[in-house]
């Protein structure tokens, strides 16, 4: 278990495509996965809009082609080949300078047998038009595939250049149809059992955020991200919505879904892993266990909040008053996902006696009559 640096994590997917690859590198290195799809990609009601830009770009060649996604450009190309124009398009991007919005993009762009004439190493649209405005765009006509919404940030800034802009819309997202597994992924992370979530998508933050606002739980997630849940995501163009509510995001240096769970596999466990030496072992708590000594168990969620209070101040008497405030609501300020009945010192009792049975050793766990618990951690000397 010690070589799977996500054992005793809770990590949640929103991704809709390729979601299961995203779990399954994961599950690899030992998280505990919530999968709840945000968003789902479908094609454009009517393909008229994308037929007449097309069409257009044929008839009066542009200057330059933005590609800002992969999936974009092969619906695109595939959609084309059912007009049969397929082979007029190719002509055309091989005739014209390709920009692709990132390595994604530049991937598609080769495996069409076309070659782009720039691409940045990040996927942000800031860069792409940044490399634009270094030349004079007066009079150029520049193409931009979007990517399922307006690109506002690089259309408009194309236009105040002076460039004539031809904006070719291939598909749109949408809120998945089924939104309870989001919404139950939502209050898990309020409600703190949940320790990262991932977003491979700017809609997909857009779409989750929606669904806690629905349910007068904006506020509480956002909190929760700026506190004790992790939110990691797979470049700056998909983590700008969450940076901007001031949320810290982990962020791969390569906008791919390995490179992303390396990443948080590499600051989960820094950033949520407590380690604490009780009597001789090594305690590191997670969010769903203990690394004892190198290994993994399983701790419940109300063991779990006991050994967390205890934590904060190893070898100190904890009240059961305090005790009883960090048991799963506990709190006075429940929010809507957490509301529950407010637990009692027997609860806190059984929660103790839970955690003892966790943790294989009972001495672990000290009761101090009449006063609360402790962990059995030596006091540093008094100066």
């Amino acid at each position: 278990m010690s070589e799977e640096p996500l054992a005793g994590f809770t990590v949640g997917v929103t991704a809709a495509r390729r979601h299961e690859e995203l779990s399954a590198l994961l599950e690899r290195r030992g998280a505990r996965v919530v999968c709840a799809p945000a968003i789902r990609l479908v094609p454009l009601t009517d393909d008229a809009v994308l037929l007449a830009a097309t069409r257009e770009m044929l008839a009066r060649p542009v200057d330059a082609v933005v590609v800002t996604t992969a999936i974009g450009l092969r619906a695109w190309l595939e959609t084309a080949d059912g007009w049969g124009l397929r082979d007029d398009l190719i002509k055309s991007l091989g005739d014209v300078r390709v920009l692709t919005r990132g390595p994604k993009a530049r991937g598609a762009v080769r495996a069409a047998g076309l070659t782009e004439a720039w691409s940045p190493e990040s996927e942000s649209c800031e860069e792409v038009l940044r490399h634009l405005l270094e030349e004079d765009l007066t009079g150029r006509r520049i193409a931009v595939q979007l990517y399922g919404e307006p690109a506002p940030e690089l259309t408009d800034g194309l236009r105040r250049a002076g460039a004539e802009v031809l904006e070719i819309p291939v598909y749109q997202w949408a809120r998945t149809e089924d939104t309870e597994p989001l919404r139950r992924l939502v209050g898990q992370a309020v409600a703190g059992t949940l320790d990262a979530i991932t977003f491979t998508s700017a809609p997909a933050v857009a779409a989750t955020l929606s669904t806690a606002a629905e349910h007068d739980a904006e506020e509480p997630l956002l909190d929760a991200l700026r506190t004790r849940v992790v939110a990691a995501c797979v470049g700056p163009v998909t983590a700008a919505g969450l940076e901007r509510r001031d949320v810290p995001t982990v962020r791969p240096d390569r906008a791919r879904i390995g490179a992303l769970v390396r990443a948080l596999a590499a600051d989960l466990p820094a950033r949520r892993a407590g380690r604490i030496v009780v009597q001789g072992h090594t305690l590191e708590i997670r969010g769903h266990g203990v690394m004892l000594d190198g290994r993994l168990r399983p701790i419940a969620r109300a063991p779990m909040a006991i050994l967390r209070a205890l934590a904060v101040r190893p070898g100190h008497v904890v009240s059961r008053t305090e005790l009883r405030g960090a048991l799963p609501g506990g709190s006075p300020s429940a929010g809507p996902f957490t509301a529950r009945p407010q637990p009692d010192e027997h609860a806190v009792e059984m929660a103790v006696a839970r955690l003892r049975r966790g943790l294989g050793h009972q001495y672990l766990v000290e009761t101090v009559v009449k006063r609360g618990y402790r962990l059995a951690c030596a006091l540093p000397a008094a100066r």
